[in-house]
């Protein structure tokens, strides 16, 4: 394993150290101007916020060509990468296999895809993910609560879903919609539910796969009580609306369940649903009663927990880290898969890429990231996926296969 750590000091500097039967270690550094011209020129190709930030990324955007994604992954690790490291990670590999990379990043560099990086030279296209599995470590300032929450049942077999809920005062086609489209419409869904239903307890407790999409009673009571319960898995698909990072509040994350405006909380209500922050999950409520009880006690974290919507870990942007992933770990989870920018959802590659209904690339992401959560071994079985992912993007160039999507995941850990 190799432990890397960015920092920015006008210039981006690195250090590296290999444990766990390799020894080394390294350093590197990259010009401020140029660290700063190659993250421009990353932020101008990731898909944005709303419908024309996302129809940019398909249809003029770096990473829904091949070609022009390629150029691109090559300049970020011309700018990023050091070569040392490169040929360190090759002697390891050639003795003790495919090494885990531990990356904390920067503020500056955290929405940098660094699975993606041509770290061979321009005329091969071997990434980063050919080489290395890749997690993304949170900052090291952060700390797990210290309270564990009475009943609390660790040997629990459940995993909670809230997959799509219903935003209130949102229809399906609005900016807080559907995610994941009609419930019951989507087989390979279907199939995943009914996995976790065979193998186990699944909450909420559904009759049949389809009721457990678009459901209208999962709000954050509900998901406290289940929590509370004890869960071995957590996975949400849904909505998140990220904070301005020039604001620097990256508590003021929200995440979208079926919260009406009644629900009190630490957000302002949005129509008739009040979302959940960050604030809420670190704080709890605290600040709004004079018997109110931490975040981590109301809504501790299992152990693995999946974010998958947009900018889900974009907190690592921030100068300080209280975003929901970082939020999740300190409440207990040792694990969160995340995403470094907006997702594309399936809906959005029929209309913008004319790809047939029959291709769902959101439910691939999402079948891909439950099993990777069902493995003994998370990080490596998604970067299996990926790795299938840029296999065959390098050989077909499809945009059901573009990195657009599966590059914005990524799992962080304590």
């Amino acid at each position: 394993m190799v432990q890397v750590r960015l920092a920015d000091a006008g210039d981006l500097h690195m250090t590296w150290t290999w444990a766990r039967g390799a020894r080394g270690f390294g350093t590197g550094h990259a010009p401020g101007p140029d660290v700063d011209e190659a993250i421009r020129a990353l932020s101008a190709e990731l898909p944005g916020g709303g419908t024309e930030g996302m129809r940019r990324a398909f249809e003029s955007g770096a990473p829904a060509t091949y070609e022009k994604e390629r150029r691109l992954a090559r300049m970020l690790a011309e700018v990023l990468w050091p070569p040392g490291l490169t040929d360190q990670i090759r002697q390891v590999s050639a003795h003790l296999g495919r090494p885990l990379m531990r990356l904390q990043p920067s503020p500056r560099v955290a929405q940098v895809p660094w699975e993606l990086l041509a770290v061979d030279g321009a005329d091969s296209d071997v990434r980063l993910i050919d080489l290395v599995d890749i997690a993304t470590t949170a900052p090291a300032s952060l700390r797990r609560a210290g309270t564990t929450p009475t009943g609390q049942n660790p040997d629990s077999d459940a995993v909670v879903l809230v997959l799509d809920p219903r935003v209130p005062g949102f229809r399906a086609d609005s900016p807080l919609g559907s995610v994941l489209g009609q419930p019951g419409s989507d087989p390979a869904l279907l199939a995943l539910v009914q996995r976790r239903l065979d193998a186990g307890t699944v909450v909420p407790s559904v009759a049949t796969p389809s009721e457990a999409f678009r459901r209208t009673d999962l709000d954050r009571d509900w998901l406290g009580e289940a929590l509370r319960k004890g869960a071995r898995r957590l996975m949400y698909v849904g909505h998140v609306s990220g904070a301005p990072v020039e604001g620097g509040q990256s508590e003021d994350v929200t995440l979208h369940l079926c919260c009406g405006p009644e629900t009190r909380g630490m957000t302002e209500p949005v129509r008739t649903h009040r979302p959940l922050s960050a604030k809420d999950l670190l704080l709890g409520t605290l600040p709004l009663r004079a018997d109110g009880m931490p975040g981590a006690l109301l809504w501790p974290a299992p152990p693995r927990v999946a974010l998958i919507a947009c900018e889900s870990g974009g907190d690592l942007r921030f100068a300080e880290s209280f975003g929901l992933a970082t939020a999740m770990i300190h409440n207990g989870a040792q694990l969160v898969t995340a995403t470094r920018w907006a997702l594309p959802t399936s809906f959005a590659f029929h209309r913008l890429a004319g790809l047939p209904q029959s291709v769902r690339p959101l439910t691939e992401a999402v079948v891909a990231v439950d099993a990777a959560h069902e493995d003994h071994d998370p990080v490596r079985r998604l970067g299996a996926w990926q790795r299938q992912q840029l296999d065959r993007w390098r050989a077909h160039g499809r945009i059901e296969h573009s990195p657009l999507l599966w590059a914005a995941l990524t799992c962080i850990v304590r």
